[in-house]
């Protein structure tokens, strides 16, 4: 399986278990709720999962640490960002993207809990960011 491949396969495990949380939870709970289950039941699958994963930047010579925490991080390899809203913001894309960017990883998902649909509140998010790279 190329790496590709693995990270696609990946994703489809993530939002299956996001789409059966949601399909069973429905909207309303807190974001907090959702990352507790979504993290558990990605573990049941035989995933690493980390959790708020607090990770430090270096720009300009400057480190700061705990400048963004993830969500979840999955494999080493795929960032869930997660939230509980009635409707995304522009700025929460580009936020899972500013975190893939640092990272240095292809994909992230999105996934709003609180909208009607599962389908609704979810975004892929890819990095064909080409350009270098602040060090870590």
């Amino acid at each position: 399986m190329t790496a590709r491949e693995d990270i696609e396969a990946l994703a489809r495990e993530a939002v299956d278990c996001g789409y059966r949380i949601h399909r069973d939870l429905g909207p309303g709970l807190l974001e907090s709720a959702y990352e507790a289950l979504l993290s558990q039941s990605l573990i049941r699958r035989g995933f690493h999962v980390d959790r708020q994963l607090s990770l430090p930047l270096e720009y300009d010579g400057v480190v700061v640490d705990n400048a963004f925490k993830l969500d979840l991080l999955v494999e080493r390899k795929l960032v869930i960002e997660l939230k509980s809203l009635d409707r995304l913001a522009p700025v929460h894309g580009k936020q899972v993207l500013t975190y893939l960017r640092l990272m240095r990883l292809p994909l992230g998902l999105l996934m709003n809990f609180g909208q009607a649909t599962f389908k609704d509140g979810l975004k892929r998010v890819a990095n064909d960011y080409t350009g270098p790279y602040p060090t870590r």
